[in-house]
């Protein structure tokens, strides 16, 4: 990594619906899905689905602040998933499942933190919200099949059916700050 681009950890339910978000907006070189939040050393998928390890299924974004500064990464993250439920987006369900940001940084920190009063405050969703704001300890990639699953398997159904609208949402909200 040099010097100007930067990394953020965010967690908002399957890490394939995530990935496939944050792919496709400027500024981002790399999205990596992973694993973070927990106590277990290396976890597996297995591991993780068990809801015994703590951790959360994220992504680690790996971007340009200059493009695309982490406040706008933020706003992305609050209005492509669903903050106010706990341990879940939409069918899936458990604590992997958690919405949480992992900050690296005591600036990370503030800015997730009033990003998300403001996000209230504005009532982007109705009900209160559960996102975690944490300091990152340990970030563990995902196995290689979790890497990129989006764009390598967008006729599978979970993509079609979860992903797909994920994506127009996207399109339609952040259509400025899109890849060409």
């Amino acid at each position: 990594m040099n010097g100007n681009l930067d990394s953020a950890v965010f967690g908002g339910g399957c890490f394939w619906c995530t990935e496939a978000l944050f792919q496709r907006l400027k500024g981002v070189e790399k999205v990596e899905s992973g694993y973070a939040g927990g106590h277990t050393e290396n976890p597996t998928y297995e591991q993780v689905t068990s809801e015994e390890t703590g951790h959360a299924e994220v992504i680690k974004i790996t971007f340009d602040p200059a493009i695309i500064p982490y406040s706008e990464l933020l706003e992305v993250f609050w209005r492509t998933h669903n903050p106010t439920t706990l341990n879940q987006q939409g069918n899936d369900h458990g604590t992997q499942y958690r919405s949480i940001i992992l900050f690296n940084s005591e600036a990370q920190k503030l800015q997730a933190q009033e990003s998300m009063t403001a996000a209230q405050a504005a009532k982007i969703w109705a009900d209160k919200f559960t996102t975690e704001i944490v300091a990152l300890t340990k970030y563990y990639p995902a196995e290689g099949y979790h890497q990129n699953y989006y764009d390598a398997n967008g006729n599978q159904p979970y993509c079609t059916f979860v992903i797909d609208p994920k994506i127009q949402k996207l399109q339609k909200e952040f259509a400025d700050k899109l890849k060409h």
